[in-house]
């Protein structure tokens, strides 16, 4: 019934946004990459399931053809560790984790969690906002800097155990397979596909103002929302309700993108048909846009070592 009911509004797309989605799907399979990780198939990506081994196998497949490198210390892309159920039971849970070599030995680590809250009560939770959103915009940020060196290195880690308290976050900081002295910055993408009002806010410059001025894009539907960062406010304070906490919780700058919470938030209904297809693509593009902004800047060089002067007071 859900299928049937959203089939109109698909039909009802523009013009235009039916040209971009195709100029899309021929280059980094934006959609593609959404549809195909919050499909039935992939059974809702729970940890320590079937769904979320096939979406390691998806994921590992698209970051070899996209040219990305594994660190010895991991074996084929793969992070193991041992995550606890709400039940108190462990699982075998794996971070998928890659990087682009750039000009500086510098890092800046792209991240999104790829789990989600798999069956419940025999109806899939597919998550295709919440974060098969935020894991195709790593992957299309990876196909961009394909064809051209970054100046930084960008690790692009995809984070399990998201939906278990971001323990596969908290984990990779403390295990990480090189020296995270070199972490310079987080980019965390945690659901970018579903705001009507073309909404996509920015947390982390609440902590860090000297981020705002990177914050320019040229997509002209996006509207960049600055806030869900002041401590203050602390129901509305994202720091720590993702991936981009245990960076914070290591001094290390982050930001944040993502969208206020929405009806099929954390629902079966969050499926690829009920994502707003057009807004996730300018969205998607304008964060690379804004990762370019970063990578390029050598001023961000200078946070980097007002970082490591704060790290050792």
């Amino acid at each position: 019934m859900k299928f049937r009911l959203f089939i109109p509004l698909a039909l009802l797309m523009s013009c235009q946004t039916v040209k971009k989605v195709e100029e899309v799907k021929g280059t980094n399979n934006l959609l593609e990459d959404v549809k195909t990780l919050s499909s039935e198939a992939y059974q809702g990506r729970k940890t320590g399931t079937e769904g979320a081994a096939m979406a390691r196998a998806y994921l590992k497949k698209r970051i070899a053809a996209l040219g990305l490198s594994s660190f010895p210390a991991l074996s084929d892309f793969e992070q193991s560790f041992k995550a606890k159920e709400r039940n108190g039971s462990s699982v075998d849970a794996k971070n998928v984790v890659a990087y682009l070599p750039g000009k500086s030995s510098k890092i800046i680590v792209i991240s999104g969690h790829y789990d989600h809250l798999g069956v419940i009560n025999n109806e899939v939770y597919n998550g295709a906002d919440d974060n098969a959103s935020g894991v195709a915009a790593l992957l299309n940020i990876a196909a961009h800097y394909k064809k051209e060196k970054p100046n930084h290195t960008l690790v692009f880690a995809f984070f399990d155990a998201g939906e278990l308290d971001w323990q596969g976050s908290n984990y990779f900081v403390n295990h990480a397979p090189f020296d995270m002295s070199r972490v310079i910055l987080n980019v965390n993408l945690d659901m970018i596909s579903h705001n009507e009002k073309y909404e996509l806010y920015a947390a982390g410059t609440f902590r860090h103002p000297q981020l705002r001025k990177y914050l320019t894009h040229t997509q002209p539907k996006v509207k960049i929302m600055l806030g869900h960062d002041n401590p203050e406010f602390t129901v509305d304070d994202w720091t720590n309700q993702s991936d981009q906490g245990a960076f914070n919780d290591k001094g290390i700058p982050f930001l944040y993108f993502g969208v206020e919470d929405h009806k099929d938030y954390h629902r079966a209904s969050d499926e690829f048909e009920n994502i707003n297809q057009e807004f996730f693509i300018d969205a998607s593009e304008a964060i690379f846009e804004i990762v370019d902004n970063l990578d390029k800047d050598r001023d961000i060089q200078s946070m980097f070592r007002q970082k490591l002067q704060m790290r050792k007071q």
